[in-house]
């Protein structure tokens, strides 16, 4: 929505605050059911505070932000895919699946429409459908680019502006997985997106991005191509070493509900990793 604003701890434009946690054991990954705090405005779009028994142990691993009879919106903790891939690994949309089927008693097959990916190593908030008409129109949002992503990133380097618009032209390499800023051109796509520095320290800057177009590794390349490359994206020039993840999160999601076409916004606090960087 225009003019909100999006704080570190997960605030939502309502007022709401949500306290998302999770820790990591080797080879499996536990994430907690959420806390809610309730606002005060009688107005706001209501939460669903699940009873957690209701939810077997089996579907706990999901951390749920938002859900309805048409949508569910989770935690992607880095590391985890959206979708499955030849990896087998397991995915966000298998957890999505599990915990509709054992929350709801639903025997075979669940519908988990996928209308966004967030990369493997990015984490925040991730949306589903969970019927085919929500699938079809939130997809359509996604594809007009009404949806309004706001990413949180801790990048190396300060921004010689406190504030700005970038804009540039990506071409991807589609035998790597990379892309790359070039001159305009029938293969470039034109990408844009808004900056804010929230805070520096060192050599390091915290920055709220709003992504204004949706290109494949977009903040990733737009950035490094100006010396900020992400911390632990070795890929676009990080010299910060993580292990399977970096340091840009999908703070906050805005879109217009597919049925009852009001503006939704969910968000999720920074992982708790990200407090080495005492940013």
């Amino acid at each position: 929505m225009p003019g909100c604003r999006f704080g570190v701890n997960g605030t939502t434009s309502a007022g709401r605050v949500l306290e998302v946690t999770h820790r990591r054991q080797r080879g499996s990954i536990w994430i907690t059911l959420p806390l809610f705090r309730h606002p005060t405005s009688s107005t706001a779009r209501p939460f669903v505070n699940h009873d957690e028994a209701r939810v077997p142990r089996s579907a706990q691993k999901l951390k749920v932000l938002f859900e309805d009879n048409h949508c569910l919106a989770v935690f992607k903790p880095a590391g985890v895919l959206t979708m499955g891939d030849r990896t087998g690994d397991v995915s966000l949309v298998d957890l999505a699946r599990e915990y509709l089927r054992q929350k709801y008693d639903k025997p075979g097959n669940v519908f988990v429409g996928v209308v966004h990916r967030l990369d493997r190593p990015v984490s925040g908030v991730l949306l589903f459908a969970r019927t085919s008409k929500a699938a079809a129109r939130l997809s359509e949002q996604f594809r007009k680019h009404t949806v309004r992503k706001v990413y949180h990133c801790v990048v190396e380097g300060r921004p010689t502006e406190s504030s700005g618009e970038l804009v540039d032209w990506l071409a991807k390499d589609e035998s790597q997985n990379r892309s790359r800023a070039v001159q305009r051109s029938d293969e470039a796509k034109l990408s844009r997106l808004s900056y804010r520095c929230l805070k520096s320290a060192g050599s390091l800057s915290l920055l709220e991005i709003e992504l204004l177009t949706g290109r494949s590794h977009q903040i990733r390349v737009q950035l490094s191509s100006r010396g900020l490359p992400i911390c632990g994206d070795a890929k676009y020039g990080s010299k910060t070493k993580l292990e399977g993840w970096l340091t840009l999160h999908a703070a906050a999601l805005t879109f217009e509900h597919p049925t009852q076409h009001e503006p939704i916004t969910v968000t999720a606090p920074h992982p708790a990793e990200w407090k080495r960087f005492r940013l």
